[in-house]
C-alpha cells in the first residue's frame, strides 16, 4: 500500500494501529519525483526520498501521514478477536458500559433514557434524537480515559445534537483531554475494528 504526494537508508519508528511501534525506513531514489510512503507486508513503513529531497522533509512528510499509516497497518492485521473473544467482550460490555454511562451522566447532570451496546463497524457510539445512546462493545478494550471520552461525547449530544463549535465547547468543559482522546482513537482505533 502506497501513498505519494509531491514532495543512505536509515531507520526510525512510527506508531502502529495497535499502539506498538513499527520501524519505518528511508530510501533515496534518484528517479522519484515526490516523497512516497509504502507500508510493507510486515508493517514496516518505507519512505522514499526523491532527488533533491532531504531526510528532514521526508520525516516531516511521514509524520503528517501517521493516520494513513495506521489505517494501512490495521488492514494487515488478521481478525483482531476470535468469535469466542467477541462474545465474552460484548457480554462484559453490556454489563459494564451502561453503568459507566449512567455514572458519567449523573456527574454531568444528565439523564439517559436508553443505552444499547452494538457491534458497530464504523462508529464508537451514537446518540439519537430520542436520547437513545448506542455504544460499541469494542470500547471495552480501550484505555478507560478514552472510553470515558467516547461516552461523554455521546452524553453531550443530549444537550446539542450536532458538532458545532458550541457542542465542542460543551465537550471541552466536560472532558478537557478530549483532543488527546481523539488523537488516540485516530491512531489506534482502526486496529480495534
Amino acid at each position: 500500500m502506497q501513498l505519494g504526494l509531491p514532495f543512505g537508508e536509515r531507520s526510525a519508528t512510527a506508531p502502529t494501529s495497535d499502539g506498538q511501534v513499527a520501524p519505518f525506513y528511508f530510501v533515496r531514489h534518484r528517479r522519484a519525483r515526490r516523497y512516497l510512503l509504502r507500508v510493507d507486508h510486515d508493517g514496516r513503513v518505507r519512505v522514499t526520498i526523491p532527488r533533491g529531497g532531504s531526510r528532514r522533509e521526508a520525516d516531516a512528510f511521514a509524520q503528517r501521514h501517521v493516520d494513513w499509516v495506521a489505517r494501512q497497518q490495521a488492514r494487515l492485521l488478521p481478525g483482531r478477536f476470535s468469535a469466542d473473544e467477541r462474545h465474552v467482550l460484548s457480554t462484559r460490555a453490556r454489563l459494564e458500559l451502561p453503568s459507566r454511562a449512567h455514572e458519567l451522566a449523573v456527574e454531568h447532570g444528565l439523564q439517559v433514557r436508553r443505552i444499547s451496546i452494538r457491534n458497530q463497524r464504523t462508529r464508537w457510539g451514537s446518540c439519537g434524537r430520542d436520547g437513545h445512546i448506542c455504544l460499541n462493545w469494542r470500547l471495552l478494550v480501550m484505555p478507560e480515559w478514552v472510553r470515558d471520552y467516547v461516552i461523554v461525547h455521546e452524553l453531550m449530544h443530549l444537550k446539542r445534537l450536532d458538532h458545532s463549535p458550541a457542542y465542542w465547547r460543551l465537550v471541552s468543559v466536560a472532558f478537557p483531554a478530549y483532543r488527546e482522546a481523539r488523537q488516540w482513537l485516530r491512531a489506534h482505533g482502526p486496529g480495534l475494528r
